[in-house]
């Protein structure tokens, strides 16, 4: 063989190898999907001094160093967040949230090594892959679950909180572990395996969305019209806010994330 086709070859097999690493991880990791999740997940952390929130993926030095200094010192209330069908987003609301004292942690569902897309942002629709919100329940269990584990957690604050894809997660998780939860960019209805809100009823729950979401609208997604306060007869504590907007991300929008500060200080216990 010539020492140019060797060297063609040998830089073939490199590409290859890590583009085969790059789609499914490393071949020697022996972690479930459901664990990526976990150890991949993205943090933004609070801290006692004043000073700016840190950013940070679970797994990474950034949080090791956290942990030996802030999460040593107490334990911190804890919101479980949930994004949407593409990923990740929101990270002004993540850095609004911690400045508030709230430790967020995100699980990273497109961490795993099979995730298909439940929506299309193209044409902005959705229930494609309806198997994904099983997936997305599992993370929810999964992370609570994890939360267990340290000491950093104030187990009396832990709220659930999700938007869109994630939103639907969060209202059809039936788990008691939340203090409260927060509902974004969904409206609680459409087919049978994702209406509703579940859990226990003495739980309150927020739930936002625009009027005007493209994403619920007639024509496209008939079934979705409404919003969650058609859900909240028996919630005490429960509110459904159908704000002004024709967008779908509310969490632009100052007055909303005000609503959501307010919801979880009033349900926190101090």
């Amino acid at each position: 063989m010539s020492s140019i086709r060797r060297h063609f070859l040998l830089a073939w097999l490199f590409a290859a190898t890590h583009f085969l690493v790059g789609c499914t991880g490393s071949p020697f990791d022996t972690r479930s999907d459901l664990e990526l999740t976990w150890d991949k997940a993205f943090v933004t952390l609070p801290t006692s001094d004043g000073s700016a929130p840190v950013s940070a993926r679970l797994d990474g030095r950034a949080f090791a160093r956290w942990t030996e200094s802030q999460g040593a010192r107490r334990s911190w209330p804890v919101i479980v967040y949930l994004h949407g069908c593409t990923g990740f987003g929101n990270f002004e609301l993540f850095e609004r949230l911690a400045r508030e004292g709230y430790l967020v942690i995100a699980p990273d569902s497109f961490a795993r090594r099979f995730r298909p897309l439940q929506c299309d942002p193209k044409t902005q629709t959705g229930g494609y892959n309806l198997f994904v919100y099983d997936f997305r329940l599992a993370e929810i269990a999964y992370a609570l679950q994890r939360l267990g584990d340290h000491p950093w957690v104030d187990r009396s604050n832990i709220f659930l909180m999700g938007a869109s894809e994630g939103g639907v997660a969060t209202a059809l998780y039936r788990g008691d572990e939340i203090r409260a939860r927060v509902i974004t960019q969904w409206t609680c209805t459409g087919r049978s395996n994702v209406r509703g809100i579940a859990g226990p009823t003495d739980r309150p729950v927020l739930a936002i969305v625009s009027e005007r979401d493209p994403w619920y609208d007639s024509k496209r997604a008939p079934s979705q019209r409404g919003h969650c306060g058609d859900y909240m007869a028996d919630r005490a504590g429960s509110r459904s806010l159908v704000v002004n907007g024709e967008t779908h991300d509310i969490h632009g929008d100052a007055a909303n994330v005000d609503e959501i500060v307010r919801f979880l200080g009033a349900n926190r216990m101090r």
